[in-house]
């Protein structure tokens, strides 16, 4: 059984790929707002609220005009921050966790009829590469939060963010014409932002689990005849 999914996926994938039409491939660009959070990294955890921005190229799959891969390359912020309602006015609130990467996504996008405005759906995976990373107003007592601090005590511990991430995103929009187009995506983060920010010293059992970055979207995008 094993077997045959896999020959059936290899065949899938070796029949999408030759009906793939790089000569009349579209580009255009991408603009939008990003709702960032990460599991198990700071103390306190709140949202971050920031953008992306970047271009895209938008590739036929077969003859039909409904499936597409969707490669982008873009600006693209994430991290979070300290505001939690639950703890507002405490020590560690106002504090910011930023991080900026080059992302470039690979969606498998697929509009759900041929009409000229329709809705779609899309689907891949994404790559970030770590470009900045910003810390400010971290909580007393928690001074390895920034990455520049190293604890004498703990010298392991460390809040630098990983040079590479990779996620899977997901998303749904509207198409008018086939040209200005609408999105609202969520990327799930699979690998470990924070690899070496594990407290062992809290006895905290949270704080050795993986630190997932994980992004709400929403974008806009012109593609250009």
């Amino acid at each position: 059984m094993k077997k045959f999914l896999l020959a059936s996926a290899l065949a899938f994938s070796t029949l999408s790929f030759a009906q793939i039409d790089f000569s009349s491939t579209r580009f255009g660009v991408t603009a939008g707002g990003n709702y960032s959070r990460v599991k198990n990294a700071h103390n306190p955890s709140g949202p971050r609220m920031t953008v992306q921005a970047g271009a895209l190229a938008l590739i036929p799959i077969g003859s039909e005009n409904q499936f597409y891969l969707q490669p982008e390359i873009t600006y693209y912020g994430a991290g979070e921050s300290g505001k939690n309602k639950d703890v507002k006015g405490w020590d560690g609130y106002d504090a910011v966790y930023g991080n900026s990467y080059i992302s470039v996504p690979i969606y498998f996008k697929g509009y759900f009829s041929e009409a000229e405005s329709e809705f779609f759906g899309m689907i891949g995976p994404r790559f970030n590469f770590l470009i900045g990373q910003t810390v400010k107003n971290v909580p007393a007592g928690r001074e390895h939060y920034d990455p520049d601090f190293t604890n004498p005590d703990y010298p392991n511990i460390s809040g630098k963010a990983n040079s590479f991430n990779f996620a899977i995103g997901a998303g749904i929009g509207y198409s008018y014409k086939r040209q200005l187009e609408l999105s609202l995506k969520y990327d799930f983060g699979v690998s470990n932002t924070y690899p070496k920010l594990i407290e062992d010293f809290t006895k905290d059992p949270n704080t050795v689990k993986k630190k997932s970055e994980q992004v709400l979207s929403v974008s806009l995008s012109y593609i250009f005849n």
